[in-house]
């Protein structure tokens, strides 16, 4: 299992940024994909997941309505799209095979949402 993670950055809060997982090493499309973050002195949280074709996504309280997670089966890329965006998010996030979060994870994109 090979997860690659990009698309983090600085942005103002109420900014929007896109993450992107590249995946590879396994069959990506039969398999559900989530989104985890972890913040400094944190645990992990786990923040989305997506089933096989991208029909059924689940969201964190904390995300709801201001991320969307998709996927793109054709090119084994998952994807995040985050908006309204609030210092809360600043986090290193992760995408992991599996709906629950669990490691293995890839390196991590690093999130900062500040003024």
């Amino acid at each position: 299992v090979q997860l690659v993670e990009s698309g983090g950055g600085m942005v103002q809060p109420g900014g929007s940024l896109r993450l992107s997982c590249a995946a590879s090493g396994f069959i990506f499309s039969i398999s559900d994909m989530s989104w985890v973050r972890q913040a400094p002195g944190k645990g992990p949280e786990w923040v989305s997941a997506i089933n096989t074709d991208g029909g059924s996504t689940y969201y964190a309280d904390s995300v709801k309505g201001r991320f969307t997670t998709s996927r793109d089966n054709a090119k084994n890329t998952l994807f995040l799209q985050m908006n309204s965006l609030k210092p809360e998010d600043t986090a290193l996030y992760y995408c992991a095979r599996g709906s629950n979060g669990r490691p293995p994870w890839g390196q991590g994109t690093q999130v900062t949402v500040s003024s």
